[in-house]
């Protein structure tokens, strides 16, 4: 009697302690009654009945999904292989159990399909230069579509574009011929610049008598400084009185 009074005690502690739950603070509890979904619990210390009773753990916590690299042909006929990450959060438990087997799985799923879509509606140049444009359109779709598991799609990153070898040395070329043209005009720039400093300072020594010949003598005395070198110049009759054109500059 005594025993069978101490394995009842055993078999009570054992249920007891079976239906005791505890649910974290970044969790939501489903509870399904004989199957049937009968509520919510929050976090903290809870009770169900074993067996008759289920506790479903679902974490509300924004979670990270990587989108595996898809081989996208794009408007123009490029194949590139493109790869992102979504950002879930689930809004409401209950759906996400009820309404789906693996919400996780679902939204990579959708994901994928979405980003293939987007991808192969825009042209090689508009993926690499909007590609926060591209991820808010598959946002928007996958959004849209998850609303009914009550998952929320807080954000989509396309993180990388692979392109062909091909494309990639047409485009290193490309943009080597860019950088050269700009080397170019700025070259250009600089020597249009410079020249028009040498016509303003000519035209300034045009204007003082003689002034064109002292430049030109200048000019002479720093090309002819070693002894031996001799120089044989022909200067201008301006030259013959200089006392007289240094007197009119002064």
């Amino acid at each position: 009697m005594e025993s069978l009074l101490f394995f009842l005690l055993v078999a009570v502690a054992v249920i007891i302690l079976a239906g005791i739950k505890i649910i974290n603070q970044y969790e939501r509890g489903v509870v399904l009654t004989l199957g049937r979904y009968t509520g919510i619990r929050e976090p903290g210390l809870r009770i169900v009945i074993p067996v008759i009773q289920r506790l479903i753990r679902v974490d509300i916590r924004s979670t990270p999904i990587d989108v595996p690299k898809q081989e996208i042909i794009t408007k123009d006929n490029v194949t590139v292989g493109v790869d992102a990450v979504v950002y879930l959060r689930v809004i409401e438990a209950s759906k996400a159990v009820l309404e789906t087997t693996n919400y996780v799985y679902a939204t990579s799923q959708f994901a994928q399909a979405a980003l293939r879509d987007v991808a192969g509606n825009a042209d090689l140049d508009e993926l690499l230069s909007k590609r926060e444009e591209i991820s808010q359109q598959i946002k928007t779709i996958v959004d849209a579509e998850t609303d009914k598991w009550g998952i929320d799609v807080e954000n989509v990153k396309i993180q990388n574009i692979e392109l062909p070898q091909d494309m990639k040395r047409a485009m290193a070329k490309q943009a080597e011929a860019e950088r050269e043209r700009r080397a170019v005009v700025i070259s250009a720039d600089g020597e249009k610049q410079a020249a028009q400093s040498v016509a303003d300072a000519a035209a300034m020594l045009s204007k003082i008598p003689g002034g064109i010949n002292i430049r030109t003598l200048q000019t002479l005395e720093k090309i002819a400084v070693e002894p031996s070198q001799k120089t044989l110049v022909v200067l201008p009759s301006e030259l013959t009185n200089l006392k007289d054109i240094l007197t009119k500059v002064k």
